[in-house]
């Protein structure tokens, strides 16, 4: 079963929804327009149930199949954009400075639309699939605040299942894995307190501006020479503040960074060593330092069994060679992974070919990809809710 024929005649018709999400680009939770175009859909559709405003702005449409199997499956897709002010000049181009879609969700909303129009209008299936639109994927916890807001209690999941578009994939291509697929995404902030004093009297001080340069060094180690290097983990420095004027020592310093691991013991291994390693190291220098670490989204944790399905799933579209079912996990991170802490299910990085990477001023996502998304979407749910 290659991409859908029915799909591919009304890819313009999708690609044009998803240029118009893109021109009009929203942040986090306030997705109103794009939430309200969405059930729209859905209703004009012919979805049996759609469900508004579960955790703040989030649709979800039900769709039953033919057959009598209460049976139902989750598709999810994320709705928001970045505070970014885009610079690819392309027609559709977002019309509001500071905002841009440069992860692609424009595009994820759009071909989970396509797969509902068709879902709706074939019903070849035997079971009830979910079709979740949901705010907040970047930095908001959207995920979280759905769940928390009663979404498996509302729908019955037995199974979840995601997409994420993957620049210098090729369109046409699919990327999986069982395991881990996307990082933890953990913060730290680090206080150093020193003793400040005249720039020209540096010896009558104890200057937290050394201390922060050499703890950022320092802090490498913590994944260079105490994991094991077959294990995965980044600790990243990002901010480095301190001082107010150039003829003053400061008597405070701050260190903020982020944490990336693909393993809950490697996440819990680099939190206690910072709280051991931090304030130990400023008093080696005579200053005191303290740490807050602040657990972000977890492991993107892809089951095993739905992992080979929906890799099966994926070769039904696109053919075997065209399928990596061991690809490189990312150490960036997804709040789908609450929705996977909960059901078991797989997330898939589709090709969306030689755009620049996410997250760029310049990113935009590959409409010629829909077809390919909306055909896997339809596939799986026929699959796996198949009739009788």
């Amino acid at each position: 079963m290659p991409v859908l024929n029915r799909v591919a005649e009304f890819q313009p018709e999708i690609a044009a929804w998803r240029q118009d999400f893109h021109a009009h680009p929203e942040l986090l939770f306030d997705v109103h327009r794009t939430a309200g175009i969405v059930a729209e859909k859905l209703k004009s559709f012919g979805c049996d149930e759609v469900v508004t405003g579960i955790g703040g702005t989030g649709v979800v449409g039900v769709i039953n199949g033919r057959g009598t199997d209460n049976r139902m499956v989750g598709l999810r897709a994320d709705m928001d954009a970045l505070p970014m002010t885009e610079k690819t000049g392309l027609p559709h181009a977002s019309t509001h400075e500071g905002r841009m879609h440069a992860c692609g969700h424009d595009g994820h909303t759009a071909m989970l639309l396509g797969a509902a129009k068709y879902l709706a209008e074939t019903r070849n299936f035997d079971g009830r699939v979910a079709l979740i639109f949901q705010p907040a994927e970047e930095g908001g916890g959207g995920g979280k605040v759905m769940l928390d807001d009663g979404l498996l209690d509302k729908f019955d999941l037995a199974e979840v299942y995601g997409m994420h578009n993957w620049p210098g994939m090729p369109v046409g291509t699919f990327g999986i894995r069982t395991g881990g697929i996307m990082a933890a995404t953990d913060r730290f902030y680090i206080d150093i307190v020193g003793k400040g004093g005249h720039a020209a009297r540096p010896h009558a001080t104890i200057d937290p501006i050394i201390v922060a340069a050499q703890m950022v060094t320092a802090l490498q180690t913590i994944v260079s020479r105490n994991l094991d290097p077959l294990e995965s983990a980044v600790l990243s420095v990002t901010m480095v503040e301190a001082g107010e004027a150039d003829n003053v020592i400061s008597r405070t310093a701050k260190i903020t960074g982020t944490v990336r691991t693909l393993d809950g013991g490697v996440q819990d291994f680099i939190e206690a060593r910072l709280a051991e390693f931090v304030p130990q190291f400023a008093r080696s220098f005579g200053a005191e330092a303290s740490v807050r670490y602040a657990r972000g989204y977890p492991v993107t944790v892809n089951a095993p069994e739905q992992t080979e399905f929906a890799a099966s799933v994926a070769r039904d579209i696109v053919g075997a060679g065209q399928v990596d079912a061991d690809a490189e996990p990312s150490m960036g991170g997804e709040d789908f992974s609450f929705m996977l802490n909960e059901r078991p299910g797989a997330y898939i990085f589709l090709g969306n070919g030689d755009s620049t990477e996410l997250h760029t001023d310049t990113y935009d996502f590959n409409d010629e990809a829909i077809p390919v998304g909306v055909s896997y979407w339809v596939r799986l749910v026929e699959k796996a809710l198949p009739l009788a």
